[in-house]
């Protein structure tokens, strides 16, 4: 069920995916505020529930810190080259031009990969702290965030 205490894989984590996005903030897509005005409401409330949920859960939970090396940790190590991909995704952002294409493009093949690899790598981080909170707390927010980038997405390129 997970061990309550303070992760610092957690809040590493966290930082990887604050932290660009909000100096995304100063400097979104052209057009990105026409798209967000079209947001399925079902999908957000999953996604703002997802993202409280995670949050709180990868901060709370020590299962998520590094323990004993085993075949087990390859699920945090994967879900840490996850997070180091999504960082990647962002610098090909932030370099470029700031366009929709840049922003919602794939990357080597993994689709609107800025809302698909976060999540991704949190519920991997769920299976290796063995917290079914994060499992399933990282599901709500998938349905929400990739599909509401999913639809960003289709409205780009009508």
């Amino acid at each position: 069920m997970g061990h309550l205490g303070f992760s610092y894989v957690g809040l590493i984590y966290l930082l990887m995916l604050f932290i660009p996005n909000m100096i995304w903030t100063k400097n979104q897509p052209k057009g990105y505020t026409d798209i967000v005005t079209k947001e399925n409401k079902t999908l957000l409330l999953f996604e703002r529930v997802g993202q409280a949920c995670v949050t709180c859960i990868a901060l709370i939970f020590s299962d998520f810190n590094i323990g004993l090396f085993s075949l087990w940790s390859l699920w945090l190590i994967g879900s840490f080259i996850l997070m180091i991909m999504y960082e990647v995704c962002w610098l090909r952002y932030f370099i470029g031009e700031h366009t929709m294409e840049d922003f919602y493009g794939n990357f080597y093949g993994i689709p609107v990969p800025l809302a698909s690899l976060p999540v991704v790598a949190f519920l991997m981080l769920g299976i290796y702290g063995k917290v079914i909170w994060m499992v399933a707390a990282t599901i709500v927010l998938g349905i929400g965030h990739i599909g509401i980038h999913l639809q960003h997405l289709n409205e780009a390129k009508q």
